[in-house]
């Protein structure tokens, strides 16, 4: 038998990365953990999920300063943001959850740390800085990047990606922000919140384009009476730098128009972590969208793993963290356990929020499936009202057999709101208890009892039912008008 340096090594020190290396060291696996960084913990807390929530919740502050006579509060005295400020606040939160992800943790778990760039020189064998190391099993966990698109001009333009954004050492004037994802539409909606004037482009003809129009549309519609521009159906012609300016310069609607800020932010996509690995030289199949895997996160070889950014299926944190807990199964525990997406949850972090599951109105039609919505406005629960959060509402897919396709949530805290739906949907636990179950009052989370309440109320209150009781019990009917 074959000998080699360790059990598995892993490629990638971010979500998926990290949650694989600590269950194969702490369930007893030889584990070598390789970035190409100089700190482990990935896109998410470096350049992503934790600075761009840190910077959401700074922006929300400030917004609800602005709107103090709203709560009947004397308008403060609001000065410009000091922007160094801001980003040494996202530092400090950086830091104090760098320290569970830290070389010292993980080597205390058990797992060899290493940095550098690796190449694969056969298929258990990579070199790193002029060492070999060979494993076992290895694991791709390289995530992904920013996906500059192919404009003129724009490679000879100054231009920041969610990479440079939280470290600005000042608050632009004015940012154009290409595409209208939830990139885009999270950071945009908090730069005008702290006094940016912000344009955003995006080809389609909506923001958010995996979400529904009309909750996507919402969105858009409170992000412009904040001060956002939103350019839809626009084609990107040409990017030029003007010195003090940047000009985009759009087609829209067979028109062009001529766009100027001080910043222009690339927000278009990502692009798989794939190149410079030697995945080539051992055919590894990936494409420009990321690594091909089976629903184990095999690929093609079958002691070879890859799950998260790079894979190109879900880019999100929880799903890598999750693709993670399947190859511990798979490639440790040796038991053959599938991933399975139908339920996974996501969340727009915006304000208001925009948090989904399961399949949503447009894609059960797109797909062909029959299927009833029902909804609740966030302006008729009690809670919402004194918070003064009352846009947003939820919405509840049933399949013909009146079985939950999906959830959308639109509103305050949406994404914490949507935690229940995970438990409901996941545990497969009926609609009827969700129904039965108590609340308390008043909550924001009373909106996914009245939304169940709302399906069973046609039925319950039903004429036949009515007509039924009437002649079992004799009632007497309406005692008004």
């Amino acid at each position: 038998m074959a000998k080699f340096d360790f059990d598995i090594g892993i490629l990638g020190g971010g979500a998926a990365g990290l949650t694989i290396a600590s269950g194969a060291a702490r369930l007893g696996a030889g584990t070598l953990l390789i970035d190409k960084e100089t700190r482990l913990g990935g896109d998410c807390l470096h350049y992503g999920c934790v600075p761009s929530k840190t910077l959401i919740r700074t922006a929300h502050v400030r917004h609800l300063m602005k709107r103090a006579r709203r709560f009947g509060l004397p308008d403060p005295d609001m000065k410009p943001v000091d922007f160094k400020a801001v980003a040494a606040r996202i530092r400090s939160v950086i830091g104090a959850i760098q320290q569970h992800d830290s070389e010292e943790r993980f080597c205390g778990l058990g797992v060899k740390i290493a940095f550098g760039n690796p190449v694969f020189t056969d298929e258990h064998t990579i070199i790193l800085n002029g060492k070999t190391y060979s494993a076992k099993t290895w694991v791709v966990s390289t995530g992904s990047s920013p996906s500059i698109p192919p404009v003129e001009g724009l490679d000879k333009t100054p231009l920041i990606t969610n990479r440079e954004l939280f470290s600005l050492d000042r608050l632009p004037a004015s940012l154009i922000f290409l595409g209208g994802g939830p990139i885009a539409s999270e950071m945009s909606q908090a730069f005008a919140r702290l006094g940016s004037r912000v344009t955003v482009v995006q080809r389609g003809g909506q923001i958010l384009t995996r979400e529904d129009k009309d909750m996507a549309d919402t969105v858009m519609q409170v992000m412009t009476e904040e001060g956002v521009t939103f350019h839809l159906g626009s084609t990107i012609v040409g990017v030029k730098d003007l010195g003090a300016e940047k000009e985009v310069i759009i087609k829209k609607a067979g028109e062009t128009v001529s766009l100027k800020a001080e910043t222009i932010v690339v927000a278009a996509g990502r692009d798989a972590n794939v190149e410079g690995m030697g995945l080539e030289g051992i055919g590894i199949e990936f494409d420009r969208k990321g690594i091909k895997v089976d629903n184990r996160m095999r690929t093609n070889h079958s002691h070879i793993y890859a799950a998260g950014d790079v894979t190109g299926a879900y880019q999100f944190t929880h799903a890598a963290g999750y693709e993670g807990g399947i190859v511990v199964s798979n490639a440790i525990f040796h038991l053959p356990r599938k991933a399975d997406y139908t339920f996974l949850p996501w969340c727009t972090y915006t304000d208001p929020e925009l948090a989904s599951i399961g399949m949503n109105e447009s894609a059960a039609k797109g797909k062909g499936i029959a299927c009833s919505v029902w909804t609740e406005e966030f302006r008729t629960n009690d809670r919402s009202l004194t918070e003064g959060e009352e846009i947003g509402k939820i919405k509840l897919i049933l399949d013909e057999r009146e079985k939950p396709l999906g959830i959308q949530l639109l509103g305050p805290h949406a994404g914490e709101l949507l935690s229940e739906w995970v438990a409901i949907l996941s545990g497969g636990v009926k609609l009827s208890t969700l129904a039965g179950a108590v609340h308390p009052y008043p909550t924001l989370g009373e909106i996914n009892k009245k939304v169940v309440g709302n399906f069973f109320s046609h039925k319950l209150f039903s004429d036949k039912v009515r007509k039924l009781l009437t002649f079992f019990f004799n009632f007497k009917g309406r005692a008004c008008g």
